[in-house]
């Protein structure tokens, strides 16, 4: 499929860029640098330019195989990288798929996470017909678990298996 872009109201969800118009790349090396973030998220390390761009055209790519629709949270007026959201490991035929969402360390605490994933859960469950968005995080991400249940999750609990890093996962579920 191809991207979409969202109004999300406050603000807007589009593709990650990596392109003489705008380039998230730096944006994407300084969110990844952040040890929060670097402490739940295990399986991507952007600290060069090159591993930037990897990632931003593996993004593209995931949308183009219907495997995961990925956007970056932009501040509306300059466009400004603000975090990421998505709906990854889409089974469009089931109506599955499981959200995911960071927000930069300088813009935290101000409800982004939530408008974003909000936004994102109105393309899936309208656009995609999703019949189930799961949500899981690690135990010790307390911030997470605030977004659940802001976004209307339904908390199922601990997951049988750890996360990478051997923390506890807590899934929660959202339909329609």
């Amino acid at each position: 499929m191809e991207p979409v872009e969202i109004n999300a109201g406050t603000y807007y969800l589009r593709q990650l860029r990596a392109d003489r118009l705008m380039d998230d790349r730096p944006a994407l090396m300084a969110g990844f640098a952040d040890p929060v973030h670097r402490r739940y998220v295990l399986n991507y390390r952007l600290r060069t330019l090159d591993e930037a761009t990897e990632y931003v055209a593996l993004r593209t790519a995931q949308w183009a195989g219907d495997e995961r629709c990925s956007w970056a949270i932009a501040e509306p007026t300059t466009g400004d990288l603000l975090g990421e959201v998505g709906l990854k490991d889409l089974d469009l035929d089931a109506g599955l798929a499981e959200a995911a969402v960071w927000v930069a360390a300088d813009a935290r605490g101000k409800g982004i996470a939530t408008v974003a994933l909000e936004a994102a859960l109105r393309f899936g469950f309208g656009a995609l017909d999703l019949r189930e968005v799961a949500y899981r995080y690690e135990e010790s991400n307390t911030a997470s678990g605030a977004v659940a249940k802001r976004c209307g999750f339904t908390l199922i609990g601990p997951e049988p298996d750890l996360a990478p890093t051997g923390s506890r996962l807590i899934r929660w579920t959202k339909r329609p």
